[in-house]
């Protein structure tokens, strides 16, 4: 999954498209390199326009875009999308008012032509001041029933309109210390079963799940998450045909370890499906075509790593032919 910079498909993506295919496309509204709201996102019409054209490249792409609700938002009401409260505020609304809530918003996306909500985020309020979950009100609650609930519901209003949802961050993010956009983050000393068993239980309402840049070293010592054969397999086990992505390869909680390219064959090796490259925290968008040359080489020199990479081609077009 690759992001790109600007209002329009750039060239490098139609030629990576026609030589390797994508399995899909992250939109933004705010650009990280330029700090400025002039991403990919402007107004309805401009993003079903380029969803249409997303489409109509090889191997028909996902699209994918973070619309959680609140402060996690890249189709936000001052472009003409509809409203969408966060995590801790949609905890306190009544069951009729958070389908009120949702449905317009789901709607909206499908009519524009997203295929993926990354969203819900099912961490655990374990530190309402965590950096990156608790001050940003992205968790439900610190409650893993009343997490599950809120779930179902998007779940629900989700599948009546065609939108797919993808749960995140896997293993649950929600008591660390630091930011994973700027830091290593360690989930060693705050990671707890009943944080583990939310994605357990929901993975049957929710079979996508994106994987933290945590680091727990009982699991795989100094690895993220995302890049690690022993969460892979955990999931697996739970639910054999989820369908795991990284998330973003270019923030700091990887890069600080390793560099994209190695990130890319490590998440590889360790049977994710889905590989994040945002081009939004760093612009490598002439290497892509690199990568991707690279994951060939490698995968023809490790027959485990290319039946995990066949494995993985076959579930990203079984979800796009759904």
């Amino acid at each position: 999954m690759l992001g790109f910079r600007g209002p329009q498909i750039p060239a490098w993506m139609h030629d990576f498209a026609r030589a390797f295919g994508l399995g899909g496309v992250i939109l933004f509204d705010y650009d990280c390199i330029d700090k400025k709201y002039e991403r990919n996102v402007f107004n309805p019409a401009q993003v079903k326009e380029l969803c249409a054209q997303i489409h109509a490249l090889p191997s028909r792409p996902l699209i994918f875009v973070d619309q959680e609700g609140g402060k996690v938002r890249r189709l936000k009401e001052q472009y003409g999308f509809v409203a969408l409260p966060s995590a801790r505020q949609f905890r306190r609304l009544s069951a009729s008012q958070r389908i009120e809530a949702l449905r317009p918003s789901y709607a909206q996306m499908r009519e524009v032509g997203i295929d993926v909500n990354l969203s819900p985020v099912v961490d655990l309020d374990i530190d309402p001041d965590s950096p990156d979950i608790g001050s940003a009100q992205r968790s439900y609650s610190a409650d893993p029933n009343v997490v599950e609930e809120c779930v179902n519901t998007l779940a629900d209003v989700a599948r009546s309109v065609g939108l797919r949802l993808c749960m995140k961050h896997f293993p649950g993010t929600g008591g660390a210390k630091v930011n994973p956009h700027d830091h290593v983050m360690d989930l060693s000393d705050c990671l707890t079963e009943a944080q583990v068993n939310v994605f357990k239980t929901l993975l049957s309402r929710v079979p996508m799940v994106l994987f933290s840049h945590g680091v727990v070293d009982q699991w795989e010592k100094d690895t993220p998450v995302c890049l690690s054969s022993v969460a892979v397999n955990k999931v697996r086990g739970f639910a054999p045909d989820t369908y795991i992505l990284t998330d973003d390869l270019q923030m700091q909680g990887v890069q600080k370890l390793m560099s994209t390219d190695d990130a890319c064959v490590k998440a590889v090796r360790a049977g994710v499906d889905l590989i994040l490259i945002g081009n939004n925290m760093k612009d490598e968008q002439e290497q892509a075509a690199g990568f991707a040359r690279n994951l060939r080489s490698a995968c023809a020199k490790d027959a485990s790593m290319r039946t995990h990479a066949e494995a993985s081609i076959e579930r990203t077009r079984n979800l796009k032919s759904k």
